[in-house]
C-alpha cells in the first residue's frame, strides 16, 4: 500500500514518473467508475478545483467532504473513517490541520492516503512547483532555488523535492522562523545542499527561482502583527529579484498578500509564473493519481 504524505514517500524515479505523467494530454481513464474521497478540514479553492478536475480527467468521481460531515476524532476515529471510505473509494485525499492524523489514516493500510496539505507538509504543491520549474527552465538546468520567508510546510516539501532531484536550495528567514535541524537532515538526505541565512539578498544570489509564501498562514492569524514586524525586510521586490540570475523566475503558491511578501510589480512581471503554478496543481494531481492508482492495480 503506497501513500503520499510527503514528497520523499516517492523514490527519485517515481517522482520523475509522476512529473512525466502530469504532462500527458490524453491520460488513460485509470479511475473509470471509481471514487476519490476529498476530505477538507481547511478550505481551499485551488486544491478543491485542481483535485476534482484531475479525478474527472481520469474518469473518476470526486467526492468533496466537509469536516462536519465526518466529525473525525469526535464522532468517529480517523482510523474508522478510512476503513469506511475504503468501501466506497479508491483513494482518500485529505487537507488537515494535524499531520499526525494523516499518519494514523495511512497506518490502517486500508487505502492510499494523499496529503492535500498539513501543518508539516504540502507535497501536492511541491509537485506543481517542480512541474513548473521543469516547463519554464528545465530541472536539470537549475542552479539554485531560493525561498524567502517563513520556513513552513510549503518550503519544506519544495526543498525536499529539489534535493531529491539534486537541486541546491537556499532559505532566508527572520530569527525564530527558520528551519529546524530535523527538517535540514531530511532535506540533505535527498542529496542536494541547502544554504540557510537571514539575508534575502544572500539567498537569491545565483538563483534561477525565487519563491515566497504568505507570512501568516491559515491558523496563525493571532500572530499577524508580530509576523508583519519580523518579516518586514523579506518582501520580494524588483530590487531583490535583480540579485538573482538573469532569466530567473518568481514563484508563489497563492493566495498572495500583495504589498507584504511580494510587490505588485514582481507578481505582475513577465518573470512571475504564479498562475502557471496554480494551473499545474491540476496537472500534477492528475500525474500523482495516475501513479498511485497504477500502484493499486499492480499490487492490489
Amino acid at each position: 500500500m503506497r501513500h503520499f504524505l510527503e514528497v520523499d514517500d516517492l523514490t527519485v524515479q517515481e517522482l520523475k514518473l509522476v512529473l512525466e505523467l502530469a504532462t500527458a494530454t490524453n491520460p488513460p481513464k485509470s479511475l473509470d467508475g471509481q471514487g476519490v474521497a476529498l476530505i477538507f478540514e481547511k478550505p481551499s479553492g485551488r486544491t478543491r478545483n485542481s483535485m476534482e478536475m484531475a479525478v474527472v480527467q481520469l474518469g473518476g468521481h470526486p467526492m468533496y467532504i466537509k469536516p462536519e460531515e465526518l466529525g473525525i476524532d469526535s464522532r468517529e476515529t480517523a482510523e474508522d473513517v478510512v476503513r469506511v471510505m475504503a468501501g466506497y473509494h479508491t483513494v482518500l485525499a485529505a487537507r488537515v490541520f494535524d499531520h499526525g492524523r494523516l499518519e494514523r489514516m495511512a497506518a490502517t493500510n486500508s487505502m492510499p492516503i494523499v496529503n492535500l496539505l498539513s501543518d508539516l507538509a504540502h507535497p501536492m504543491q511541491a509537485l506543481a512547483d517542480l512541474l513548473t520549474i521543469e516547463q519554464e527552465i528545465g530541472l536539470s538546468k537549475v542552479n539554485k532555488v531560493a525561498y524567502v520567508g517563513d520556513s513552513n510546510n510549503v518550503w519544506r516539501s519544495l526543498a525536499i523535492g529539489c534535493s531529491m532531484l539534486g537541486i541546491d536550495t537556499s532559505v532566508a528567514s527572520p530569527a525564530g522562523h527558520g528551519p529546524n535541524s530535523v527538517d535540514l537532515e531530511r532535506i540533505l538526505a535527498g542529496g542536494g545542499s541547502i544554504q540557510v541565512t537571514d539575508d534575502p539578498h544572500e539567498a537569491v544570489q545565483e538563483a534561477d527561482v525565487v519563491y515566497t509564501d504568505v507570512w501568516t498562514s491559515m491558523g496563525q492569524e493571532e500572530e499577524m502583527s508580530q509576523r508583519l514586524d519580523a518579516f518586514g525586510r523579506f518582501t520580494v521586490n524588483s530590487a531583490l529579484m535583480a540579485g538573482a540570475n538573469a532569466g530567473s523566475i518568481f514563484m508563489h503558491c497563492l493566495p498572495a498578500h500583495r504589498g507584504q511578501e511580494v510587490t505588485d510589480d514582481v507578481i505582475e512581471s513577465p518573470q512571475s509564473k504564479v498562475f502557471v503554478q496554480a494551473h499545474n496543481r491540476m496537472h500534477s494531481a492528475r500525474g500523482l493519481l495516475s501513479w498511485i492508482v497504477g500502484e493499486v492495480s499492480q499490487h492490489g
